[in-house]
């Protein structure tokens, strides 16, 4: 059996998708409280956040959603990263800036244990990228665009992270 290049090199680009998953999910956690999300777009549903990242930048005039669309268009695969605003009753922390998790849900905050969390998801998922050789940014963009199209109703915040398994990076000299 013969396997082309392109071939490999996409299902490759799924396989690390599916284990930077796997790392944000295993990440650690605040109180232990899991209310990371993930997702992995491919193909049609990889084109609509591409899209959807330029009518955002293009609407409002911003720049590195524009260039990122063009990123996330050339990615083989991304994964999408979201936290629930699921508040964790940590006595004394205040780190929302309100006094406790009370006031935090008056004010209709976010917990800030919940948006670390994302972060240090995103920072697993993103080194297991980089332990598998595969490139790779976190974008604040394709997170907004996949909260335009509802693609995690339940998410507080979103972050993407496309993944590209080329000769040179795509991520390189984006202008």
């Amino acid at each position: 059996m013969k396997y082309e290049a392109k071939q490999m090199e996409t299902e490759g680009a799924l396989e690390i998708a599916r284990l930077a998953a796997v790392a944000a999910r295993t990440a650690p956690k605040a109180k232990g409280t899991d209310e990371i999300i993930t997702m992995v777009l491919t193909g049609d549903d990889k084109e609509l956040l591409a899209r959807e990242t330029l009518r955002i930048g293009e609407e409002k005039n911003i720049a590195f959603f524009v260039r990122d669309s063009k990123n996330i268009g050339a990615a083989a695969a991304v994964l999408l990263i979201g936290v629930r605003n699921r508040r964790r009753g940590v006595p004394n922390c205040g780190y929302c800036g309100h006094p406790d998790c009370d006031a935090n849900k008056a004010a209709n905050g976010v917990c800030a244990l919940c948006t670390m969390d994302m972060g240090i998801a995103l920072g697993s998922a993103a080194a297991a990228a980089s332990d598998n050789r595969a490139d790779t940014r976190i974008m604040f963009s394709a997170g907004k665009a996949a909260m335009a199209l509802g693609l995690m109703p339940e998410a507080q915040a979103v972050c993407g992270l496309p993944f590209s398994v080329t000769g040179k990076s795509i991520f390189f000299d984006r202008g």
